[in-house]
């Protein structure tokens, strides 16, 4: 009577976990296609990005150039795809993301804890840091860090960027002005409307060779180190996996630091801009 009971009840639990298995729902994680899986079938890898100087540029054509327009436009190339680029304000870019409006940000968005809460990064492709350009007429004599953090110094920077993090960070006494258009920023300073801007390196170091007339380096080189890296919807392993992999193929193969060198350190691609 027991060993009846017993493989009754083996049955029954067999015959459960069956059903279960089979209701709407119970396996949609393991069903539902990851991004890569998705982009493979659509043929088409859509690329969240902002445009700033050097990763994303338009040309005299209005066409896409930079550091990460190559990055994506390769990835794309690898995966055998083609590439769509959707340009988005950088306050709203991880909300797109997550809502759908395209599959992967590749816009120099350095990997912060706060960021992580909301979407998974990949390892590391690049490393930047935050550097400060400043106004010849509102900043005469300002030299160092330390000179801007007072009250009174006003600091443009780039709305949702992590130069906001930094000037609170470091220049918590300044006032902060932010822009939804880094470009906006940085005319405020050449029009002498705003003591500096603080950006991703190298672009304030551009600006300064570009007006030397108005603008100077108050420190050289960076006062931050921030690591860099695609930012994906949360859950889907199979996409975060074929993407760290990628990087680091591209990094052994050399090709990442070949192209970070072009746009980075010479202005070979200036001639290209509007």
């Amino acid at each position: 009577m027991k060993i009846v009971t017993r493989v009754t009840r083996m049955i029954f639990l067999t015959v459960l976990v069956f059903t279960l298995a089979g209701l709407p729902g119970a396996n949609a994680a393991e069903s539902q296609d990851s991004v890569v899986e998705q982009v493979i079938q659509r043929g088409v890898l859509r690329v969240g990005m902002s445009t700033f100087v050097p990763w994303a540029m338009k040309d005299k054509t209005g066409k896409l150039i930079g550091f990460e327009i190559d990055v994506a436009t390769r990835l794309a190339e690898d995966m055998g795809v083609k590439i769509e680029f959707v340009p988005t304000k950088w306050s709203g870019i991880i909300p797109a993301l997550l809502t759908g409006k395209f599959d992967v940000i590749i816009g120099g968005m350095g990997i912060l804890p706060s960021r992580n809460l909301k979407v998974n990064f990949t390892n590391p492709y690049d490393f930047t840091g935050m550097s400060i350009v400043a106004s010849k007429k509102m900043a005469a004599g300002m030299t160092g860090i330390e000179a801007f953090n007072k009250p009174g110094v006003i600091i443009a920077a780039r709305l949702g960027s992590t130069a906001v993090t930094a000037t609170k960070k470091y220049l918590p006494n300044a006032e902060i002005r932010m822009f939804d258009d880094e470009a906006q920023a940085y005319q405020e300073v050449i029009n002498g409307r705003v003591h500096a801007v603080v950006g991703s390196a190298p672009t304030p170091a551009f600006q300064a060779i570009k007006y030397p007339d108005k603008l100077f380096l108050p420190i050289q080189g960076t006062f931050t180190r921030e690591p860099i890296g695609f930012a994906v919807k949360k859950g889907d392993v199979d996409t975060l996996n074929y993407f760290n992999n990628w990087i680091g193929y591209v990094d052994a193969e050399g090709w990442l630091k070949e192209r970070k060198t072009y746009w980075f350190e010479t202005k070979d691609w200036e001639s290209q801009l509007q």
